[in-house]
């Protein structure tokens, strides 16, 4: 199914900066901050966590968002995406999971996280999965450090745009969307000429301004999956999203 974004209002700055203003309701906003600070307490408990997930066993430290049900959305796009022969790069890797499953497939995988505490626990997830040779490792603040280009992106970005409190909480909460937004802008610079991205968003966050994105940076936006989740009495929908070049 292909989607074709409206146009819409935000206002991206030719140097590249953005003001960002939710183009959701003012009653969508309030549910949502509701459910991200339950999501953050909730959070804030975790320990050291073993997690079997999609076959694979994961270790996930204190400081380091694990893997949720929902990520299995784009897990399993993933493992239906990538090939052999793709570099492909994990944007907001965490504790590695997307980028252990890509190698899975292809024998050149990179993942970035501006957390430390993911880069370290994604090495030592690769060891544990058998592709630490396969996969490399390294921080990054979106495309910072990264070089080259690359056949396949994955990007779970942090779903709402509110400025985090701490480290985990910005695995979750990206402020302004500063990072979703650098990433479009300059995920063209680091995509090959067929290249692909495949990202997981839903309405627990801004969806319109990420449509809005897409329209900006000339995509062409393919759905490769859905999935609704109630909750109480909202019902969230998440998409994976393929991104190609028009």
């Amino acid at each position: 199914m292909t989607y074709e974004p409206e146009q819409t209002g935000e206002d991206l700055t030719p140097q590249g900066e953005h003001s960002y203003r939710p183009m959701v309701s003012s009653e969508h906003a309030e549910t949502l901050r509701r459910w991200h600070d339950y999501l953050y307490q909730d959070l804030k408990q975790n320990r050291e966590q073993h997690i079997s997930y999609l076959g694979r066993k994961f270790v996930v430290p204190e400081q380091v968002y694990p893997p949720v049900p929902i990520t299995e959305l784009l897990s399993n796009a993933l493992l239906d995406e990538v090939k052999p022969s793709d570099r492909v790069l994990d944007m907001g890797t965490g504790s590695g999971v997307n980028a252990i499953l890509a190698a899975s497939i292809s024998t050149d995988v990179v993942g970035v996280d501006i957390n430390r505490y993911a880069i370290e626990c994604a090495r030592s997830n690769a060891e544990l999965n058998g592709v630490s040779s396969r996969t490399n490792f390294f921080q990054s603040d979106v495309f910072n450090a990264v070089e080259g280009a690359f056949d396949l992106m994955i990007f779970n970005p942090p779903f709402r745009w509110y400025a985090p409190r701490d480290l985990l909480e910005r695995s979750i909460a990206d402020e302004n969307y500063a990072s979703l937004t650098r990433f479009m802008m300059e995920a063209g610079a680091h995509l090959t000429a067929y290249g692909r991205i495949i990202i997981l968003f839903g309405t627990t966050g801004d969806i319109e301004y990420l449509y809005s994105l897409i329209e900006r940076t000339g995509y062409q936006l393919d759905v490769l999956s859905t999935r609704e989740l109630a909750n109480e009495d909202v019902t969230f929908t998440y998409h994976v999203f393929r991104l190609v070049r028009r």
